[in-house]
């Protein structure tokens, strides 16, 4: 029985001000990514590839564990584009091979009454054929189940876009500061040497 999951999350943050405006901030996709989950679960393939191991799934009476294949880039305003490549479940070779996931999903600062606020949704659809034994479960039950999980999925990673990314963004943004105020001292001592 071929059935498909959906799930979308809506995302709206204000971000405090920082010396360093957060679309710089955005224009690493590689932080971005160690936002989303721990960096253990990413390996990044290429400039603006990246593998995701999630964390396992228990759908009914199978754990599954996806691996997602995605680019992410950004553009000179700091706006943020996610989008799955290829998917793959492994351990269960059944459904692996019926199973199809797409993620969509953008992020981009904006300025709401003065303030900075980072605004995004993400689109997440499953696509499987389920093994026979569950042709016996009624597809609403099935579906209501699939969609919860989706949910669930999105919902995590946006609690930790609300904290992982803030908590990241000063960080970098005092690193940044720090790494500023080291140059100009070198610059400034570079110069009185040069005088004497």
């Amino acid at each position: 029985m071929d059935i498909c999951f959906t799930a979308s999350q809506s995302i709206n943050i204000p971000v405090a001000e920082q010396p360093v405006p957060i679309h710089h901030y955005l224009r690493q996709p590689q932080r971005l990514v160690n936002a989303l989950t721990t960096s253990s679960r990413i390996e990044q393939l290429g400039n603006e590839l990246f593998r995701l191991k999630m964390r396992p799934l228990t759908f009914m009476m199978l754990s599954l564990q996806p691996t997602v294949d995605m680019r992410v880039w950004t553009e000179s305003d700091g706006t943020v584009h996610v989008r799955s490549l290829s998917s793959e479940i492994r351990g269960i070779e059944y459904v692996n091979q019926r199973f199809a996931l797409n993620l969509i999903g953008k992020l981009q600062p904006c300025h709401l009454d003065g303030a900075t606020h980072l605004q995004g949704k993400a689109d997440l659809t499953v696509t499987v054929e389920l093994p026979p034994p569950f042709l016996l479960t009624p597809k609403a039950i099935l579906e209501a189940t699939g969609n919860g999980l989706l949910k669930s999925v999105l919902m995590t990673v946006k609690q930790r876009l609300m904290h992982q990314l803030l908590s990241d963004y000063r960080t970098w943004a005092a690193d940044q500061l720090d790494e500023k105020k080291v140059q100009t001292q070198a610059g400034i001592l570079s110069t009185n040497s040069s005088v004497v």
